[in-house]
Parts: structure tokens; C-alpha cells; sequence
């Protein structure tokens, strides 16, 4: 079962001994936390997005939506269904139309791409059962 996610905020990870690490990006889905750790370029573009705040150029997030876009194409959900080896594996499902035929189309995607292009289209994010029964902890860890 996939469940809807929003996101929850993002944040700078800190181990045991209080130094900081990466950028996470943290989604709250089916009452739980679950912390994706994303590079800080992603980290801008999400809280770009988060904030609707424009950037003075177009990232690449905005040129892929203004491309599909351009193409005939529509985001209408994302899908973090995935987790292997401590990666998340996410999914776009967008469809096109050729000939005035709709056609589903689904993306391979890396979920902080997935999540930044789904704030940007207004799209779901969904979570699957699996990657949060597996990576879920109780929202009360986070401070975001």
C-alpha cells in the first residue's frame, strides 16, 4: 500500500557527537518520519520549491517540468517504493499524449528529484508500506 507524504521540513544531519553532516530532506507519511539524506544542491532547490520561491535562473527541476511540459507531458504523482541497500528508489509517473491517445510513462528518479519536481507540479508524493515500515521513525526524533 502507498501511502501520501508531505514534506516535513528540511534539516542538516547531526551525529552523536554534535557535528553537523549532510542535508535531509524529511517526509512525514502514515503518521511517521522518514529522513532522506540529499546533496545540498537538492537541498536548495526543495527549499526553493517549499518556500515558492523563485530562483533568479531556472534550476534544473523547473527545466525538466518546462520541458515535459513543452512536450505534451504532465507529472501526476512521484513514488519513493524502494529502499536497497540503505538507498531510496524513487519513481515519476507522468503521462504524454500522441495522436490525442494518452500514455502513461514512468521514470526511474533519484527521490530528492522526485520530491523537488513534486513541489514544484503540485503532484502527490507517495511512500510505500515497505520503505516505511522499513526507514520510518516516530516524527518527535526530527527537529527540522
Amino acid at each position: 500500500m502507498t501511502n501520501e507524504a508531505s514534506v516535513h521540513g528540511l534539516g542538516i544531519s547531526v551525529d552523536d557527537g554534535g557535528e553537523e553532516g549532510a542535508p535531509v530532506v524529511v517526509l512525514e507519511a502514515r503518521g511517521e518520519a522518514l529522513p532522506i539524506f540529499i546533496s545540498a544542491d537538492q537541498a536548495k532547490s526543495i527549499s526553493h520549491a517549499v518556500e515558492e520561491r523563485p530562483f533568479e535562473r531556472p534550476l534544473t527541476h523547473d527545466l525538466f517540468v518546462e520541458m515535459l511540459t513543452e512536450f505534451g507531458g504532465a507529472v501526476d504523482r512521484v513514488r519513493i517504493d524502494e529502499l536497497a541497500e540503505n538507498t531510496f528508489l524513487a519513481k515519476i509517473d507522468a503521462e504524454r499524449y500522441r495522436g490525442g491517445d494518452r500514455e502513461d510513462v514512468v521514470l526511474d528518479a533519484r527521490p530528492s528529484d522526485a520530491i523537488a519536481i513534486a513541489l514544484r507540479v503540485g503532484c502527490p508524493i507517495m511512500v510505500d508500506d515497505v520503505v516505511l515500515d522499513a526507514a520510518g521513525r516516530p516524527p518527535e526524533e526530527f527537529e527540522v
